[in-house]
């Protein structure tokens, strides 16, 4: 024990010599987690002393009086969803009456106790967390997992998100990994105790108190074999004959390390009784570890223990508390695996399906023990993959689609559950593995050629976001679902989903006639979302008006959703009828979802979408942020067809803000992109930044052209819903080159259109846009119409041009103090946004009407804040250096700087120095 009196002595009888340190870490991560909540990763190579170290924690937190819930991963059980949690939990099944009833249920689906609705991996995270606090307030619990780095997906995410809330609840989380593992337990961020191998002296002390008799060239061989691996230290000398130990006899060649444990595992193995060597098999292939499963499972008498053999051997021991057998060391597992038959292994799992409860379990045991061609449990196994799926796990469905499809006798059946299982890992964000999974399914039926509608929309899906040309791909998908046999549903839809996003791609209006066929003939079997995304996204101009009502209900409905592909699906059908505020919150659990649990596809599209809402409602700074991250995931995880709406909001604020450099450079590549790839769709989006661009620096010809690249003047083009976007640059712009007819022309169309009624910000461009294409004695009324919306100031960027055209319109009748007041409001606005190019306009407007603009430029402009930043990058110190010095984020200081730039008439940091230089210093900057 830890507290024993003579450490020193007790640390060496535990196998601990050396390990002072790591001995008084643990028990000060004990103390803490008693108190007040604390977590620990225990991380060093096999055999370095992880396991040891942890059994001394539980004997000591057994003794302070802490509840201990231990588990363990395995290599094996790595597909099993939930399983580690089901070992952490089991014991805890009396207490899931304390939980509110939601999580209760949520906990009960995702370990498989009842059968329910999908619950959401974020609601199993707090479920656990829960249940965990209630515990622990009457008496404190460390959990611990061994092997953390072999835990299945879901129950990784869990662990991890738990691990990281334990402030204030006396619950402890210790887990023990190996460095430099692929693994789905995401520790980044949690306390960590690396344990090294134990030096020289230590490891010499070791070996001299387990193995007095080695002799002196004994020891420094096993000391240069073993380079301080405690478990080599142990095992290596045990194995030697006794002529060897002491120097008698030459010792064998020196091997790998780990080759040479593995070989020591496998020979104590082999020395056990027939019936204890089938105990151990089915432990290492039993999820659940259950000592009471697998005793039953066995033949041998009541009176013989088949365990006992192997516990002196140590090779495991069984928690008490638990009934859980548990193998002492990693290698232990894969070497009785390793060491038995195929038709052994077969056997155990024929005999682990047969007791199983679970339907997953058993099916995953039936898959591993069959060996012919077999529907029946292919059948199983791909049920049990809905319901995987349906707990958040698209990895492990995976996992059972591709034995399913391995067990399918017909080839047609084949190819299908392999398709299946390629579309599901695009769900994954691992494009190669669904590029190989459909080739197999391809290669599985070359008849047909992979040809289901899980085949043609994965083929697609990859190809438009791959180097090959939209047009191929929707042309493919189209074919597909026009000459379908298969009646399934559910891969309609689906399609139909893929479908959309290549149409939209496309930009075409011919492009959507197959996806409009497609949804009318699921008619009344087509999902609500589905029905609500083809009346919004497509043609928003001609469909969105009648279900307008049906989305509000829809986005009300997100408050409590944690589905992410619900709440993506919703948030597309807002896009274009500006319904995105609603989303927000929802959006932001997607998001952090992806930075607890790590990234995935719709975590970027989230991002996407806060992005859009940020730039309509003026929040630019935050999306320099939310791109940043945004790119940089796309990157990293290979979604780089995400790529291009973060370059176009990036291009919009430059723009906007005068930057034109940059916002040609974001311009740029999002073209690289969608050019190669005919993605027309984008183009439309890119002819946007590029008419703000062109009208921030008053090329009023240029936004004309581009404006209408989208949408001729005068009418929407058909499915083009970016002119709803540009719909009021391109009346800027015709009526500034003098395009009168063409301006009113595009009024018309709106008013046609009823775009007004789609939302109150178009209502805002609609009538603003009327208001600037109107004769001056019109054009007060629809100016003060338009200003005069509720809530017109949540759009403050377009609000604010609507006010300036309407001070201009009121500077040229001589209204003068009219004008004044529309001015300085557009002014403000544009100063806070950092939009130059509108602040030099607003001001210069100012000045025409009389009124001086020394506040518009200059030191009265600048914030304290601003301007302390823009002093230090002036001295030359870089954004991180000054976000070190004043505790700021070095994205906070490029923001900071961004506005500074064009209050103070420049573009560049080389600049700083002379503009600081002309500010008069007041009380509030010294």
């Amino acid at each position: 024990m830890l507290s024993d009196p003579d450490p020193g002595r007790a640390g060496i009888a535990a196998g601990l010599v050396g390990r002072d340190e790591d001995l008084e870490r643990v028990c000060s991560f004990l103390k803490s987690a008693a108190a007040g909540g604390a977590a620990l990763l225990l991380v060093g190579e096999p055999g370095v002393g992880k396991s040891v170290l942890v059994d001394v924690a539980v004997a000591e937190a057994s003794e302070q009086g802490m509840l201990v819930l231990r588990a363990g991963g395995a290599e094996f059980e790595a597909d099993v969803s939930f399983s580690g949690l089901n070992q952490v939990l089991i014991p805890l099944l009396g207490e899931f009456g304390r939980l509110p009833e939601a999580h209760r249920a949520a906990l009960s689906v995702a370990l498989g106790m009842e059968e329910g609705c999908t619950p959401d991996r974020l609601v199993v995270s707090s479920a656990t967390l829960g249940l965990l606090r209630a515990v622990a307030a009457q008496r404190a619990v460390l959990v611990v997992v061994d092997d953390v780095h072999w835990m299945d997906r879901a129950s990784a995410a869990v662990l991890a998100f738990v691990a990281r809330r334990l402030a204030g609840s006396r619950v402890g989380f210790l887990a023990a990994s190996r460095p430099g593992m692929e693994s789905f337990f995401e520790g980044a961020g949690l306390p960590e105790h690396e344990l090294q191998p134990l030096d020289d002296d230590a490891a010499l002390a070791l070996m001299g108190y387990r193995f007095p008799s080695l002799g002196t060239k004994v020891r420094r061989r096993v000391l240069a074999e073993a380079r301080g691996n405690p478990l080599a230290l142990l095992e290596l000398p045990a194995a030697l004959t006794g002529p060897q130990r002491p120097a008698l006899r030459a010792l064998p060649a020196v091997l790998p390390l780990s080759r040479r444990l593995q070989a020591l595992f496998v020979s104590r193995i082999s020395e056990l009784p027939a019936a204890s060597r089938q105990l151990l098999l089915l432990g290492a292939l039993d999820s659940t570890a259950d000592l009471r499963v697998l005793k039953a499972a066995t033949s041998e008498p009541d009176d013989e223990d088949p365990l006992a053999p192997a516990e002196h051997a140590q090779l495991l021991h069984v928690e008490e508390s638990t009934g859980r057998l548990t193998f002492r060391h990693p290698l232990t597992r894969s070497a009785v695996v390793e060491l038995s038959t195929a038709d052994q292994r077969r056997r155990a799992h024929m005999t682990l399906a047969d007791m199983s409860q679970r339907p997953e379990h058993r099916a995953w045991h039936l898959g591993e023990a069959t060996i012919e061609p077999d529907e029946r449990v292919a059948g199983l196994l791909e049920e049990a993959a809905d319901r995987i799926l349906g707990r958040g796990d698209p990895a492990g469905a995976v996992a059972a689609l591709s034995r399913a499809a391995q067990l399918s006798p017909l080839r047609s059946d084949r190819s299908r559950r392999l398709a299946e299982a390629a579309y599901v890992g695009l769900e994954t964000g691992d494009m190669e593995v669904a590029s190989q999974l459909l080739g197999d399914a391809r290669r599985a039926d070359p008849a047909h050629g992979g040809g289901s509608l899980y085949a043609a929309a994965t083929a697609a899906y990859l190809l438009s976001v791959g180097d090959n040309d939209v047009e191929t791909a929707h042309r493919l998908l189209a074919r597909a679902i026009e000459t379908r046999t298969d009646p399934d549903d559910g891969a309609l839809v689906e399609a139909v989903w893929t479908l959309l996003l290549l149409c939209w791609f496309g930009g075409e209006a011919e492009m959507w006639r197959p996806f409009h066929t497609a949804v009318a003939e699921l008619g009344s079997r087509l999902p609500p979302d589905l029905a609500l995304m083809s009346a919004t996204f497509p043609d928003p101009v001609r469909t969105a008006g009648p279900v307008l009502d049906q989305l509000n209900s829809a986005i009300n409905g997100l408050r409590n959703e944690v589905d992410p592909v619900r709440i993506a699906r919703i948030c597309h059908a807002a896009v274009n009828v500006d319904r995105l505020a609603g989303c927000r919150d929802a959006l932001w659990r997607v998001v952090g979802r992806a930075r607890e649990v790590g990234p995935f596809p719709l975590a970027v599209v989230a991002l996407i979408h806060l992005c859009l809402d940020d730039y309509i409602s003026g929040r630019w700074d935050q999306i320099s942020e939310l791109a940043d991250e945004g790119l940089e995931t796309g990157d990293a995880q290979g979604y780089r067809h995400f790529a291009w709406p973060f370059h176009y909001f990036l291009a919009l604020v430059a723009a906007a803000r005068g930057d034109q450099d940059t916002s040609r450079a974001q311009i740029d590549k999002a073209l690289q992109w969608a050019t190669p790839r005919g993605a027309r769709g984008v183009q439309h989006y890119v002819h946007h930044a590029q008419a703000v661009a062109a009208l921030a620096r008053s090329d009023f010809e240029d936004a004309y052209r581009h404006a209408v690249a989208i949408s001729p003047a005068g009418e929407f083009a058909s499915h083009v819903p970016a002119a709803l976007w540009a719909m009021m640059d391109l009346v800027e712009a015709a009526v500034r080159t003098d395009r009168r007819a063409e301006a009113a022309a595009h009024v018309k169309a709106m008013e046609q259109a009823k775009v007004a009624d789609l939302s109150p910000r178009m209502a805002l461009l609609a009538t603003g846009s009327a208001a600037m294409a109107a004769d001056d004695d019109s054009a007060g009324e629809l100016f003060e119409k338009a200003l005069a919306l509720p809530g017109a100031d949540r759009w403050p960027f377009e609000a604010a041009r609507v006010r300036l055209a309407y001070g201009e319109q009121l500077r040229r009748a001589r209204a003068t103090s009219e004008a004044r007041v529309q001015l300085t409001g557009a002014l403000e606005t544009f100063e806070r946004l950092g939009a130059r190019p509108w602040m030099d306009r607003a001001g210069h407007e100012l000045r025409a009407a009389g009124l001086g603009t020394a506040h518009a430029s200059g030191a009265g402009l600048l914030t304290p804040q601003e301007r302390e930043i823009a002093v230090l990058a002036a001295a030359g110190l870089s954004n991180k250096e000054i976000g070190q010095q004043l505790f700021l984020s070095h994205r906070t200081v490029g923001a900071h700087l961004y506005r500074a730039f064009p209050k103070l008439g420049i573009t560049s940091r080389a600049a700083l120095r002379d503009a600081l230089a002309t500010l008069p210093t007041g009380p509030s900057e010294s």
